[in-house]
């Protein structure tokens, strides 16, 4: 994918899996919503989360998102990535809001804006600072693999 397809892309889905190293040394796999500001992938998560912990650790992270059902449909973006926490509540809270406007639409009812003021200090806000990144869009092989 050029650098715009990529951009496009991770705009229009929806979830990411993010890779940390868990305590044992294993990868740890879990699911993210996210936004996307400017280049970077913003998520947020429980403060106790195991890939809080795992970050705060190590905090390099793989990120991938993908898409297709069908191996010539399949697309994807993989980012290698450091990661920044965040943990002013403030900022959390923007954070959360921006990410339930993208999941909901454009305008939170009073009860989602509720549910995050709520969370917000339990959580923790996730910039993901790209290293490097791989991406795949199959359907331009035009059927020769």
């Amino acid at each position: 994918m050029t650098a715009d397809e990529a951009r496009a892309f991770l705009a229009e889905q929806r979830v990411v899996t993010c890779a940390t190293i868990g305590p044992r040394g294993w990868p740890h796999l879990m699911p993210l919503w996210y936004v996307v500001r400017g280049d970077e992938i913003w998520a947020w998560t429980y403060a106790k989360a195991q890939k809080t912990l795992n970050l705060e650790r190590d905090p390099r992270a793989t990120l991938q998102v993908e898409t297709g059902e069908a191996y010539d449909q399949l697309r994807g973006v993989m980012l290698e990535c450091d990661t920044v926490v965040h943990r002013d509540v403030a900022a959390v809270t923007d954070l959360g809001l921006e990410i339930y406007r993208k999941y909901t639409g454009a305008d939170l009812g009073d009860e989602v804006r509720q549910m995050v003021l709520a969370q917000a200090p339990k959580r923790v806000g996730l910039q993901f600072v790209e290293r490097r990144r791989a991406t795949w869009d199959h359907r331009k092989l035009g059927g020769v693999y």
